[in-house]
């Protein structure tokens, strides 16, 4: 008897579980999520990021820089992501599912050569000091690994008078002498997009902690607790009472 038949038979059904169980599963589970509304501001969460960041999030993918850093906020148990302040939320879990809804394609990373990015909008807000660590990044951590962007740049003479103008990045010593440095849009985008990234609204995957010893039931998207456990706990993305 040919074995041939039976063998591909055994590898085409391996094949189609293994695409059934690792790509279409995942994609009815966590591909067809929809936004969620948080009940303390009615707003819907995650909103779709501005367009500006929509841009950068190519630029970010294109320069790699998802190889140094990761986008996804270990909750304790599994390292010092809360201890550092990467998290926003006062739970132990911290990124979920649902902060990745609009990334296409998530860009999780594969290591930590730098700190994490998932809540860098938060933690440093401040977008000319993001255009002065993409320009170099010494400027503002000293031992930074991190190599200069300065292709994102554009250096132009000064002007007549030798002041520069009001789009240029003050460099001090760093500045090249009668020129200069003015971001390009790619370097705008890039910042627009790392200022988008923060995931602080509390879902049910994040509970706050309790507010009381009495019980520790917290208000999120949960069935609505009995008369008994009813507390004043936080708000979340439950429905409204």
């Amino acid at each position: 008897m040919n074995p041939g038949p039976l063998l591909f038979l055994a590898a085409f059904f391996t094949m189609a579980t293994s695409w059934l169980g690792f790509v279409l599963v995942p994609q009815l589970q966590i591909g067809r999520q929809a936004q969620i509304e948080l009940s303390d501001t009615g707003q819907l969460y995650p909103s779709m990021r501005p367009g500006m960041a929509r841009q950068g999030e190519q630029i970010y993918r294109a320069n790699g820089c998802f190889y140094c850093h990761t986008r996804q906020v270990r909750p304790k148990g599994f390292g010092t992501d809360v201890e550092r302040g990467w998290g926003a939320r006062p739970s132990e879990v911290q990124s979920v599912n649902e902060d990745y809804l609009y990334d296409r394609p998530v860009m999780l990373g594969t290591q930590r050569v730098g700190p994490d990015l998932a809540n860098i909008g938060l933690r440093q807000p401040d977008a000319v000091s993001l255009l002065k660590h993409l320009y170099n990044p010494r400027l503002i951590t000293p031992n930074s690994v991190m190599p200069p962007y300065r292709f994102l740049f554009e250096k132009r003479k000064l002007p007549l008078g030798g002041q520069p103008t009001q789009d240029a990045l003050f460099l001090g010593n760093e500045a090249p002498a009668g020129y200069e440095v003015v971001p390009t849009d790619d370097a705008l985008a890039l910042v627009a997009y790392l200022l988008s990234q923060h995931s602080e609204a509390i879902l049910f995957e994040t509970p706050p902690p309790p507010t009381n010893k009495v019980a520790a039931v917290a208000s999120t998207n949960a069935p609505a607790p009995t008369a008994a456990t009813t507390t004043n706990s936080p708000s979340t993305n439950s429905p409204s009472k």
